[in-house]
């Protein structure tokens, strides 16, 4: 009993650091973007040169990577507006393990994408998370089905 006191201490008092101080995320909110300005934004930065995405080819740009990172498409968790956003801003910050085989990072294994940072406004970033957001599709987990065994 008295370790799972500790435990649940233990935990209340990292839940607490974690959202305090001045590193916290609290308070922190984008605006609304809108899809169809988003879509423009991922046509004008010519985000086909390094992705790719169901629905959308364009021949006339220059592909930029041996192998064009995916957008979209089916997921095993929801792609959340906050980890879109940090994907724009600071693609480096969370790499799938895969795409570092797949030649997606540099030799230090930091992102190979392009920093937007001083190039694209806010408005921008919000309407291009907003028209990619819905481009995830939640991929149904599929439950293993144990037998029934009754006594």
């Amino acid at each position: 009993m008295r370790n799972l006191h500790l435990i649940a201490v233990t935990t209340a008092l990292l839940l607490t650091a974690c959202t305090q101080g001045p590193e916290s995320p609290r308070g922190f909110s984008l605006p609304e973007g809108d899809p169809q300005a988003g879509e423009a934004v991922f046509i004008a930065y010519q985000c086909l040169a390094c992705h790719t995405m169901q629905g959308f080819e364009d021949t006339d740009t220059e592909q930029q990577l041996a192998k064009r990172v995916p957008l979209g498409g089916d997921v095993k968790t929801i792609k959340t507006y906050a980890e879109l956003v940090t994907s724009v801003i600071n693609p480096s910050h969370k790499i799938a393990p895969g795409f570092k085989r797949k030649g997606y990072t540099d030799e230090q294994g930091q992102s190979k994408m392009r920093n937007y940072n001083d190039v694209m406004t806010v408005t921008e970033m919000t309407n291009l998370v907003a028209f990619l957001q819905p481009k995830y599709n939640l991929k149904p987990f599929n439950r293993t089905n144990y037998p029934q065994y009754f006594p």
